[in-house]
């Protein structure tokens, strides 16, 4: 494995899609830090994920991820798993261009709702007034778009962690001899 860079690596895509997951191998593999943007949201606003939604609704949760995405990309180098609406903010895109690399871990709805059924710790697919097939599928369709704009893409299937992150770091290889 021969990665060098002095930039963050940025890990954006939807909830389910393997940020956090892929993030932890991915970081202990190129001996970096891994920083998880959800729980860096959840430190400074002192709230669950879930109550900053319900306490200041979602145009003040995005506002604070923003500030909270500013900070993080100007930090060191690390692998930095965003907050799944994180990128969609042009700020935090136009930021990432910038000083990271962003790879977006793409899933199709499959995948996405095998791996988010029954989680509560999402709030924004929770609520019964959609079924959770129709919420993901609306995400795609919102915010594929925005992630379409990383540097590199890596489908994500229903595999083990390890053979996401093998193909992360090929990626992440091609993309860098090529830079």
């Amino acid at each position: 494995m021969n990665i060098q860079t002095n930039k963050i690596i940025l890990l954006v895509g939807l909830m389910g899609s393997g940020k956090t997951s892929v993030g932890k191998r991915l970081a202990q593999k190129l001996n970096l830090p891994f920083i998880d943007g959800d729980r860096e949201i959840e430190k400074a606003a002192g709230l669950s994920l879930v109550d900053v939604l319900k306490c200041f609704g979602e145009d003040e949760y995005r506002a604070g991820e923003a500030r909270v995405m500013k900070r993080l990309l100007g930090g060191e180098p690390c692998v930095l798993a965003s907050g799944g609406g994180s990128f969609v903010c042009e700020q935090t895109r136009k930021q990432a261009k910038e000083r990271a690399i962003t790879i977006w871990l793409k899933a199709d709805v499959d995948v996405l709702y095998n791996r988010t059924n029954g989680r509560q710790h999402r709030p924004f697919l929770q609520g019964d007034d959609i079924a959770l097939k129709d919420k993901i599928e609306n995400y795609i369709n919102e915010e594929y778009p925005y992630y379409s704009q990383a540097d590199i893409i890596v489908e994500t299937k229903n595999e083990q962690v390890g053979d996401t992150v093998n193909r992360v770091i090929k990626s992440l290889e091609s993309f860098l001899a090529n830079a």
